[in-house]
């Protein structure tokens, strides 16, 4: 597991995969969405209803009527699920081949299984393939295309399988490719941000607890806090990634089979770290994807107090930043109005993803094992979540590159508040005043100031030592937010040469080619 780990982190360090993850098309008043590849053609995803001419169930041998129009609309999944056909085929080619090496079907039969797959594949890529409700679900309708095609050695492929083994292959493969292209999301983002803050050497800013202004930090060093939050957030679906990447398939309904199969071979073909271990823990298990939308929802949280900043940083009342008229929207009554909205929309989209979270919890709390009807309602949340976080981490990244700091507003606004206070503490605590004392001895000073509306550096020496006879000519090297800013040297902190090393660790982490930027 360390190794995928590692590997895995590596990977994001290059481009993202060719893939767009979402292909939106309305069909019947639903939307649907499919991996597809750049380089190919958009499928035209066909959706049918053949109420009219039901064919026979695959599994519908024990029963003598079908179901009735509406139980079938109600219980069919193909009108969302039909975005696994891609990983539906990759599972379906690993277990003809596996069959095919253990003795349990002809080679012969499995290479017609592989030929018919790849051309069902073509054949949806191409918005040729008619997708039917009757058909239930993306399994079914592969499977049923498939024997219309091949005949028989179709029939052949589900030996050793069941759906509930599966769809949760399926699903498994497809949040592992999802997590990959979040990832090149999040890097996106680091990187313009890392840019922005490179682009703003030196600039200092008021930094604020409880949103009251508190202590002088470099922009730099807020910016890299969003990284840093970030780095964690790729961290989680990193592990995330690494624990969801064992294969169910082989544990079929959920006792496994009687049959000679080689699970290990599947698990091998399908780029799965190792079989799951307990075949009835393989289809009822829903943590990786609990974890993924958990993880999703931290970053949404992330992506929500940026939006935030800055939406705050755009008003008139800060005046901080200016976003420019390509990332801006205005009133379709107050001509004067430039609103943020792309990083309202961020704010706004979180509780979407906090939201599918809390339906799978909810999904999941009561369920006994292993497989019950229910975990169909686990595809549609999570594809929301995937869709809703990817864009979140984009429409972020083109704000963070369509903005400009207000470099003179800034300036004005920074000598409110008292920033150097608390550097007015340590020098105290420097000529040995307890800590406690410096602070009482410092509040005196703020009052004095508050009284005299000026700032501790615009008080004279004999007024300081008014307050404190251990005040001396010195102390003005720690009055003023440059000065401020000067003093703090700790691991981490927002002193000059801490942030420099800050900024240089991420330029070489991501890559960022410096040429073009201010520093």
């Amino acid at each position: 597991m360390e190794s995928l780990v590692a590997a895995s982190s590596r990977s994001r360090l290059l481009p993202s995969p060719s893939v767009d993850l979402f292909n939106q098309t309305k069909l019947k008043g639903r939307v649907s969405f499919a991996f597809i590849n750049r380089s190919k053609p958009k499928p035209k995803l066909v959706l049918c209803n053949m109420s009219a001419s039901k064919e026979a169930k695959l599994w519908g041998g024990r029963f003598e009527e079908s179901v009735t129009d509406a139980v079938e609309m109600f219980t069919e999944s193909i009108s969302f699920d039909k975005v696994l056909y891609k990983h539906d085929i990759m599972g379906s080619k690993a277990h003809a081949s596996m069959l095919a090496n253990q003795g349990l079907i002809s080679e012969n039969d499995r290479d017609k299984i592989l030929q018919g797959l790849d051309e069902i594949e073509k054949q949806i890529i191409a918005g040729e393939f008619v997708w039917r409700t009757d058909r239930e679900d993306v399994h079914m309708n592969i499977e049923a295309a498939l024997t219309d095609m091949i005949g028989e050695p179709a029939k052949k492929l589900h030996t050793a399988r069941s759906r509930n083994d599966q769809v949760l292959t399926d699903f498994r493969l497809w949040c592992r490719d999802a997590i990959d292209t979040i990832l090149g999301s999040i890097k996106r983002l680091q990187i313009a941000l890392v840019k922005l803050a490179l682009n703003n050497k030196g600039l200092i800013i008021p930094g604020y607890t409880h949103l009251q202004r508190a202590q002088p930090v470099l922009l730099q060093h807020l910016l890299l806090a969003y990284v840093e939050q970030l780095e964690r957030d790729a961290g989680r679906l990193l592990d995330c990634r690494a624990r969801l990447n064992f294969c169910p398939l082989g544990a079929c309904a959920l006792a496994g089979t009687g049959l000679p199969i080689d699970r290990f071979m599947t698990s091998n073909d399908l780029k799965f770290t190792a079989p799951m271990r307990n075949s009835i823990d393989a289809v009822s298990d829903r943590d990786f994807v609990l974890e993924f939308l958990s993880a999703n929802s931290i970053t949404a949280i992330h992506l929500s107090r940026l939006g935030e900043e800055w939406v705050l940083w755009a008003s008139e009342e800060f005046g901080f930043i200016t976003p420019s008229d390509s990332v801006s929207t205005g009133s379709s009554i107050m001509p004067q109005k430039k609103n943020p909205d792309p990083m309202e929309l961020v704010r706004g989209k979180s509780a979407r993803v906090i939201g599918d979270l809390v339906t799978l919890l909810t999904l999941c709390k009561g369920l006994p094992l292993a497989y019950n009807r229910d975990l169909q309602e686990d595809k549609e949340p999570t594809f929301d979540s995937v869709k809703t976080i990817i864009g979140m981490l984009q429409v972020s990244a083109e704000f963070a590159q369509n903005i400009t700091f207000n470099q003179e507003r800034i300036q004005k606004a920074l000598p409110a508040g008292h920033l150097d206070a608390t550097t007015l503490a340590d020098y105290l605590v420097n000529k040995q005043i307890p800590f406690r004392t410096s602070h009482d001895i410092v509040g005196r000073a703020v009052a004095l100031c508050v009284s005299k509306n000026c700032q501790l550096r615009e008080l004279s020496l004999d007024e300081l030592r008014s307050i404190s006879p251990v005040f001396d000519k010195d102390v003005y090297q720690y009055l003023g937010v440059e000065n401020a800013v000067k003093k703090f040297s700790s691991y981490g902190s927002t002193g000059s040469s801490c942030v420099a090393d800050q900024l240089d660790y991420w330029v070489s982490k991501l890559e960022i080619n410096q040429v073009g930027h201010s520093s």
